[in-house]
């Protein structure tokens, strides 16, 4: 961590975003790393930017899907900053063919935590490496506001990981775009939480 003034640690934060609304998902794409956000959504993500820049973030990272980076971008261009992408911030590699009832699986997946179909990722898994991602950004900007974007589930499952209650109710119920504010006084111990908007 940087130190402030006082001598004390100053904290580093991590903002966590949800993407704004996205186009759906369809049968014959686009995929999930080129799925854009709709046209309400580009303009949500506008809306967004006297929000994200408050904590003057000093590096805005994102989840490598389309939409994700759409919904930070206005910010950092606001910031005068990259977006960086990694790999490991990308929404559940839920193991699932495009499917019209998709909730039913994902309900039979919060029910059992460590079910994974063939080729996907338990969300057990994804909590593990949620918190890796998070923690991994909090170690490289020790006293810095990291701004990310990312995905609900992924979201969910990182608070999850650091304690936080959550349970598919809250999923379904978490807006597009949402904002989660993590605050760590150390990159190995379990963040205080502001909720989302």
């Amino acid at each position: 961590m940087g130190s402030g003034v006082s001598g004390i640690p100053t904290p580093t934060e991590i903002v966590l975003v949800r993407h704004a609304r996205s186009v759906p998902p369809t049968a014959d794409g686009p995929d999930e790393f080129t799925r854009p956000l709709t046209t309400d959504g580009l303009r949500q993500a506008q809306e967004l930017v006297a929000v994200l820049t408050e904590p003057r973030p000093a590096a805005v990272w994102s989840s490598p899907y389309r939409r994700a980076i759409q919904t930070v971008q206005p910010t950092a261009d606001a910031l005068g900053l990259p977006v960086r992408t990694l790999t490991e911030l990308r929404e559940w590699d839920d193991g699932l063919s495009f499917t019209e009832v998709w909730e039913s699986h994902y309900v039979r997946s919060w029910a059992n935590l460590s079910y994974a179909r063939p080729g996907g990722e338990s969300l057990e898994q994804l909590s593990i490496r949620a918190v890796e991602a998070v923690r991994t950004l909090v170690r490289h900007n020790p006293g810095r506001v990291v701004l990310v974007g990312s995905h609900g589930t992924f979201i969910s499952r990182a608070l999850a990981g650091f304690g936080v209650p959550v349970s598919w109710a809250t999923v379904r119920q978490m807006p597009m775009p949402a904002i989660y504010r993590l605050r760590f006084t150390d990159p190995s111990t379990r963040p205080t939480v502001c909720g989302w908007t």
